[in-house]
């Protein structure tokens, strides 16, 4: 923690902080001016009633305006309760960790990258580099499909991966909310490269026997991004449909996509990814806001596709020797860096790789404790691509950071080129006995994470 930081972690007010309140307060004063200006109206008509009572001798003498009036303010309340959105609550969320056996160190991945036999002695030390660079620790996870002697990249090694992430992030969630899995009315799920038949929605469906009328979406080729891009389209479901649960899952699926060439810009992903999935259970009922973690404030949503050098920065496609994976392209385009400029209590910025998070806090202006919770999790789970951020906000929540009130900003990044934000407000303090993801190690971080960690294996 910084030395500038208080006790529970928040930083003291700065001018600019001050300034963005006083932004703030114009933003709500300009927003709520017609209620406002009927604040005076009401005093003036109150008075006249203790005075005069002459709204009373008006109704009395003529009925029938007593009759409009009470149409017209049904008619606008019913108006201003239509047009408002429901709130949405974040009930609760959790992370899959998976087995120590599938614990993958960085020997262990240049260990099993060479037993395959299929990568040249410059490609073996293009990886090597790599990874000394990620800023990646030694407890990372990958599938028991490709830990295998050769790898075991079938469909039934890539279902049975997926499907453990994915069962084991959704038995966490279930047990800890205590909300029953035919109560769920929205299903939504995300894994961009990995998109087998029957669906991973159907295949959720089928494991937990959810019901009939379940709305199901499964979204993919949409990148790391697609997580907070899942929470808005269950945002906009639970719009119109009251009384609702929605279970957002995110993952995405390594032994399928695991390139055995020797394209550099290919290799790298080999290097990059790891096993995780996240699963978020949203809902409109105002009845669950008490027990709810985080009230949705906002999800706002850029892309930039229609620039041809941001469409092709991460493009699946064949090598010469028609070997299929997704290829970086990061030098043949400008960096992107959205333009945001309120201040949070709280940053989840998508732990792409380390020159992701470096430029990010550089560009803005970020402290090494705001980025804490994503380099650690860089660290010690790997990118798990867009289940990283709630691997973030589990950190900070096990940190005993989040106090009622706080905002989170969540910011993630994928192919297409898009940028994709969620802003949540902490509806209460969360407290350090909640269990999640960071149990058992939490107490061993945050650590010194080197610029250059030699392997030799």
């Amino acid at each position: 923690m910084s030395p500038a930081a208080s006790k529970n972690g928040h930083f003291p007010l700065t001018l600019s902080v001050k300034l963005k309140y006083v932004k703030l307060g114009y933003h709500y004063l300009v927003t709520n001016s017609v209620y406002l200006l009927l604040i005076p109206l009401a005093a003036v008509i109150l008075t006249n009633l203790s005075t005069a009572n002459l709204l009373l001798d008006l109704c009395t003498k003529n009925s029938a305006i007593l009759t409009v009036t009470s149409i017209s303010l049904a008619l606008i309340a019913t108006v201003h309760v239509m047009r408002s959105p429901r709130k949405v609550y974040l009930l609760d969320f959790a992370c899959y960790k998976p087995f120590p056996g599938n614990l993958c160190s960085k020997e262990t991945h240049m260990r099993v990258s060479s037993a395959t036999g299929r990568f040249t002695a410059e490609s073996l030390d293009f990886q090597r580099k790599i990874l000394e660079r990620s800023g990646y620790g030694q407890k990372m996870h990958a599938p028991a499909g490709l830990m295998a002697t050769p790898p075991d990249q079938s469909m039934a090694a890539a279902r049975e991966e997926t499907e453990a992430a994915m069962f084991g992030a959704i038995d966490d969630l279930l047990d800890k909310s205590r909300v029953e899995a035919r109560e769920i009315g929205v299903l939504v799920v995300n894994s961009s490269t990995f998109n087998p038949t029957p669906s991973l929605s159907a295949a959720i469906v089928n494991h937990y026997k959810l019901r009939g009328n379940v709305l199901s979406f499964n979204l993919g080729g949409m990148g790391c991004s697609a997580g907070l891009i899942a929470v808005d389209l269950a945002k906009r479901l639970l719009q119109v449909h009251p009384h609702t649960y929605a279970l957002v899952v995110s993952t995405e699926n390594i032994c399928r996509n695991w390139y055995l060439g020797n394209h550099r810009p290919m290799l790298v992903s080999n290097c990059l990814f790891r096993v995780g999935a996240s699963a978020v259970l949203l809902t409109n009922r105002r009845s669950e806001r008490r027990r709810s973690k985080y009230q949705l404030l906002h999800t706002v949503r850029t892309h930039k596709g229609a620039d041809d050098r941001s469409y092709r920065c991460v493009f699946q496609e064949e090598d010469q020797h028609n070997i299929v994976f997704s290829g970086f392209q990061v030098k043949k385009i400008e960096p992107y860096i959205p333009d945001f400029k309120m201040a949070f209590e709280h940053f989840c910025v998508h732990a792409g790789g380390r020159s992701v998070l470096d430029e990010v806090e550089k560009s803005l202006g970020l402290t090494e404790w705001h980025m804490e919770p994503s380099r650690m999790t860089l660290y010690r789970f790997g990118n798990t691509s867009s289940s990283s951020l709630w691997y973030e906000l589990a950190y900070s929540e096990a940190k005993g950071r989040v106090m009622r009130g706080d905002r989170v900003w969540q910011i993630g990044f994928g192919s297409g080129f898009k940028c994709n934000s969620a802003v949540w407000r902490a509806l209460r303090d969360i407290g350090l006995e909640e269990k999640n993801s960071w149990d058992g190690e939490i107490d061993e971080f945050p650590v010194h994470v080197p610029r250059v960690a030699p392997i030799v294996y």
